[in-house]
C-alpha cells in the first residue's frame, strides 16, 4: 500500500479536500439562495419526499428532531415552508414546501450534506463500518469526541440529548 509517510500525506490531502469541497458547496448554495446549508438541504429533502413530519425529516436527514425544529423554525419565516396539523391527531404535524420554497428548490444547486449522506447509503456496510472507525480515530486525535457536533459550515448544533456515556446532556455541554 505504501510508506507510513505517503499514507499519512495522502490521509491529509484527502482531508483538505473534502474540507474544501463542502466550503465550496456551502459558499454556492449561500449565495443562489441565502439559505445555510442545513436549511437548504431540509427543503430538498421535504421536496423530495413531500409532505413530511419532523421525526421522518429529522431521521431522513440523521439529525435530532430538536435541531431539525430550529432549522424548520427559520425555513417557516422566510415563507418557504408550512406546517399543517393533520385532522385525525391536531398534535401531529406535516411539513411541506410553500410555493416559493419549490420555486427556490428548482434553482438551487446541490449541498454537501446531502451528497455526502446519498453516498454513504449507498456503500456497504463494511466499507461504512471502516470509515466510521476511521473518523472516530481523528476526531480522538483531536481530542474532540465532547464537542457537539454542528452542521457543516453552520452554526446549527446537533446536539443528541444523551452524552457518549449515556448521562443526559446539560444545554450549556450541548452549545445551545
Amino acid at each position: 500500500m505504501g510508506d507510513t509517510k505517503t499514507i499519512i500525506a495522502d490521509t491529509v490531502d484527502n482531508l483538505r479536500r473534502v474540507l474544501q469541497a463542502i466550503h465550496e458547496y456551502s459558499k454556492k448554495a449561500e449565495y443562489a439562495t441565502g439559505l445555510t446549508g442545513p436549511q437548504l438541504w431540509a427543503i430538498k429533502v421535504i421536496a423530495e419526499r413531500g409532505a413530511i413530519c419532523v421525526s421522518d425529516l429529522a431521521a431522513r436527514m440523521y439529525l435530532h428532531a430538536a435541531t431539525v425544529i430550529g432549522i424548520l423554525d427559520r425555513l417557516e419565516k422566510r415563507g418557504l415552508i408550512t406546517r399543517l396539523r393533520t385532522r385525525s391527531d391536531r398534535r401531529f404535524v406535516v411539513i411541506e414546501l410553500s410555493k416559493q420554497g419549490k420555486l427556490l428548490v428548482e434553482q438551487s444547486p446541490e449541498v454537501a450534506q446531502g451528497i455526502i449522506v446519498k453516498g454513504l447509503e449507498e456503500l456497504p456496510v463494511k466499507t461504512l463500518e471502516t470509515i466510521s472507525r476511521g473518523l472516530e480515530k481523528m476526531v480522538d486525535l483531536l481530542g474532540a469526541t465532547a464537542i457537539p457536533p454542528r452542521m457543516m459550515l453552520s452554526p446549527e448544533v446537533n446536539a443528541p440529548a444523551r452524552k457518549p456515556g449515556g448521562r443526559p446532556r446539560t444545554q450549556k455541554e450541548a452549545g445551545v
